[in-house]
């Protein structure tokens, strides 16, 4: 039978501290919501009565229906008070949330340094506290601050402080490397004796200033801890804490212990994606298992592996964690790889043909020259349908002009001028923006929207510019890659020249050429349905 831990998410909490990252209540409640479909037992919403957003915060989960436990967190009672009086325990009770995290000292260094008491007062602290939260029916966790440092330099002391947690009825005593700077080996030697000193249930909690984080939760739980504390995408201050989008499904899939349910799992990728998006926080592509290159294949020979099987190439399946498998088009790519992104876009490309070859040859010079197709997706595909002769376009460009106001004490008014051909009428259009590049975009979807009104429902959500070659300064070439979304999708686009400008505008009208392909698409879809009598409801 597969041993169960209990996942214990302080996102909203603990996460919350990293540089950069600030939620509002109901950024927090969304997270929380995606966290609870998730399957994790326990979801830290953070300090009650500390500030107005965790006030609205615990206000507002009391209205809704939820699976796991929400836990308020606090500090134990201060030095040389009565713990029924302490303002910080009492917020914690008026939460009603059904579980609390009390942080107590477990180093000798950290009671007379930082909290300048006695041993024997801040046991007194811990002791207090607890007792006068279970008197209140909740489930009570000690996150034993800095406990691996305070182990190496009184060990009998740390033992000491969860022993006398345990008495004071404590239902989980949480192992912390505060300082994150404990190796997997003694993470290991050191739960073990933790487990076999007390008789309590042991959780971990680590932070990641070793870049082990991961690896120390996974050593803990082989050492008998049956909870791990966690953040989603690894948040949390310095370097930050444990990612639980690694520990998951390390503990489930590599070795076998219980954690969500199989089908949760399966969400993973896409809550990581959505917090990244709630918090503002660009989400590494490498990220392990939840990345969105995490499955991605570039090299030629590599690509050639995967097509005849996944795992010469693939530690996992990625659709159980509900990430996907992506083939890179580069100049790395080989005949492989193109045919497999065509076959992926539904495209069906004769590798015996020249056409395919000259496709080939074609990325890889348009590469040399700065072109990224690995992150420009919809270019790529809107270059392989004109190759195949698929490529009908909406409007012919022919000419814009870009002005741009400063006086004095007012903003920079950028204002372009665009003209297009549609079906042999040329329409000029002009708007104003907060950028050339985004004054462009006003223009051109403006003279757009009478032929093609479903532009109006996409937007540019990312704009990033790059100089390929810093030693020819202000006149390098850039490249420009333009994100964009319709609100159901969201594709990438790339223009490169010498003039950042002309960069953008090609970036520009790939995403717009992009999207009224995808209405297109759309609209011979239904179409069919509608001759095979299907309906859409």
């Amino acid at each position: 039978m597969k041993k169960s831990i209990a996942i214990f998410d302080t996102t909203l909490r603990d996460g919350t501290q990293g540089e950069g990252i600030s939620l509002s209540a109901e950024d927090k409640f969304k997270i929380a919501r995606r966290l609870d479909s998730l399957g994790v037992h326990y979801i830290e919403g953070g300090i009650p009565g500390s500030n107005s957003k965790d006030i609205e915060f615990f206000r507002r989960i009391k209205s809704y229906s939820w699976n796991a436990r929400f836990v308020a967190f606090g500090s134990t009672r201060r030095k040389d008070s009565i713990a029924d009086q302490d303002a910080n325990l009492n917020r914690i009770i008026e939460a009603q949330v059904p579980a609390a995290t009390l942080v107590g000292k477990a180093w000798d260094f950290h009671v007379h340094t930082a909290l300048q008491t006695s041993l024997e007062e801040n046991l007194a602290m811990i002791a207090d506290s607890i007792a006068y939260l279970k008197q209140h029916q909740l489930e009570v966790m000690l996150d034993a601050e800095h406990f691996f440092d305070g182990f190496k330099h009184n060990s009998e002391y740390a033992l000491q402080v969860l022993r006398t947690a345990a008495n004071a009825g404590a239902d989980w005593v949480v192992l912390c490397d505060t300082n994150g700077g404990t190796l997997p080996h003694e993470i290991h030697q050191i739960v073990s004796a933790a487990v076999e000193g007390t008789q309590v249930k042991i959780g971990i909690h680590t932070h990641n200033d070793c870049e082990l984080a991961v690896a120390n939760s996974l050593a803990a739980v082989q050492a008998g801890a049956l909870q791990v504390q966690g953040t989603m995408n690894g948040y949390g201050e310095r370097c930050g804490n444990a990612n639980l989008c690694s520990i998951i499904p390390n503990l489930q899939l590599k070795l076998d212990y219980d954690c969500i349910a199989n089908d949760k799992l399966q969400q993973l990728t896409s809550v990581a994606r959505y917090i990244s998006e709630i918090a503002n926080v660009h989400m590494p592509v490498n990220q392990p298992y939840v990345g969105n290159a995490s499955f991605a294949h570039k090299g030629g020979i590599h690509v050639s592996a995967i097509l005849k099987d996944s795992r010469t190439y693939e530690h996992i399946q990625p659709e159980l964690v509900g990430n996907k498998q992506r083939v890179l088009v580069s100049e790395l790519a080989g005949q492989s790889n193109v045919l497999s992104k065509a076959q992926q876009l539904g495209y069906e490309l004769d590798a015996g043909k020249p056409a395919t070859k000259a496709i080939i040859d074609r990325i890889k010079q348009l590469e040399h020259e700065g072109y990224q197709f690995e992150g420009a997706d919809a270019s790529l595909e809107l270059m392989l349908r004109q190759a195949i002769g698929n490529e009908q376009e909406p409007f012919q460009f022919e000419s814009f002009k870009i002005l741009v106001e400063k006086s004095n004490n007012r903003p920079v008014v950028s204002e372009a001028i665009v003209k297009i051909n549609i079906d042999n009428e040329s329409i000029y259009m002009a708007a104003e923006g907060n950028g050339p590049v985004n004054a462009l975009d006003n223009a051109l979807r403006k003279a757009l929207s009478r032929h093609y009104p479903g532009i109006e429902d996409m937007h540019l959500t990312d704009y990033k510019v790059r100089v390929l070659d810093e030693s020819d300064t202000t006149a390098a070439k850039v490249r420009v890659l333009i994100e964009s979304t319709d609100f159901k999708h969201t594709w990438s686009t790339v223009g490169v020249s010498q003039n950042v400008i002309e960069a953008s505008w090609e970036a520009l009208v790939d995403s717009i050429r992009y999207a009224l392909y995808g209405k297109e698409k759309q609209h011979q879809t239904n179409e069919r349905k509608e001759s095979l009598g299907i309906v859409n409801h």
